[in-house]
């Protein structure tokens, strides 16, 4: 069994905390201690920093001290050998700033992108971030430095302006712009047709990339649960209709269905990660889904 905290903070109590920087450090700071609190094995951090000597590696980089103590011919890695590298794509456009209680889409994505970015700079690794609905926009390369992280929140922070999105060119320029090997999460509600994005991810994964989707929905979208009937407007068209939910509900959730499972078989084809994550979820357990599924880097098994 996995080491898992019992209870996830609770969304609306997590919300409520306005600087998104505090909100990053709860969400891991609280995971970190339900984790050594667990009496559960199976979570564990592992720094691998050296490597076995191979013949013609340069001589100036052996581990003396290591080879006295083991016998053994120990290579200090350089930094792109023992760094993951990471790129956080965040969905800015319209449709993400639905919310049908508390916490919007947006706000719910931007914070796992905080959070996700702060746990792995605690672990000296690189991360990047672009924020994207027509295209891509405030991109930030990947780094790891002293205030890094507060650049990160800085594009995290700002207001999206984008209507409608577009992951498949968002998709294109990020392979553009990340020339080594990256775990590249894609953060989306992923509401556009999959045949508009398939061809760049393949793109991405022949390329060598380990790439992730994280889909935000907000639990109202999973059911249609939107009350009685009223007129709704479409965020990235404009479009105005009357729709009766009751009416509606039967023929939404086959459409809807449908559309899962066509993303579900899409991810699948290129051998890519699909986590769901409704916007009521604890995002402690969301980040534990991502890291369940498989390893970052091999370093991280929960």
């Amino acid at each position: 069994m996995p080491a898992t905290p019992k209870t996830g903070i609770d969304p609306l109590a997590l919300f409520a905390i306005r600087d998104l920087e505090l909100r990053a450090r709860v969400v891991v700071e609280g995971l970190w201690s339900g984790l050594h609190r667990s009496p559960l094995q199976g979570f564990s951090v592992e720094f691998t920093e050296y490597r076995q000597y191979s013949q013609g590696d340069d001589l100036r980089y052996l581990d003396w001290k290591a080879l006295a103590r083991t016998d053994r011919e120990y290579i200090k890695k350089f930094e792109d050998e023992t760094n993951l590298r990471c790129l956080l794509l965040v969905d800015t456009s319209r449709s993400m700033s639905f919310a049908s209680g508390e916490v919007s889409k947006s706000e719910y994505a931007r914070t796992l992108a905080a959070t996700l970015g702060y746990f792995l700079l605690q672990q000296r690794d690189l991360v990047g971030l672009g924020l994207f609905d027509s295209e891509l926009r405030n991109f930030v390369p990947a780094r790891w430095r002293t205030g890094h992280f507060r650049r990160l929140l800085s594009a995290l922070s700002r207001e999206p302006q984008g209507k409608e999105s577009n992951v498949g060119k968002t998709l294109e320029q990020a392979a553009l712009l990340s020339g080594k090997r990256s775990l590249i999460v894609v953060i989306s509600d992923f509401l556009s047709p999959p045949e508009e994005w398939d061809n760049q991810l393949g793109q991405l994964v022949a390329a060598g990339h380990d790439v992730r989707a994280i889909q935000i929905l907000d639990s109202a979208e999973l059911n249609l649960d939107f009350g009685k009937a009223s007129q709704w407007e479409d965020l990235e068209t404009g479009d105005r209709l009357y729709i009766d939910p009751a009416e509606a509900r039967s023929a939404y959730k086959e459409s809807f269905g449908q559309h899962q499972t066509q993303i579900q078989q899409t991810l699948e084809k290129r051998g890519i990660r699909h986590l769901i994550a409704p916007t009521n979820k604890p995002l402690d357990y969301t980040l534990i889904d991502l890291l369940k599924r498989q390893p970052l880097h091999g370093r991280v098994a929960v």
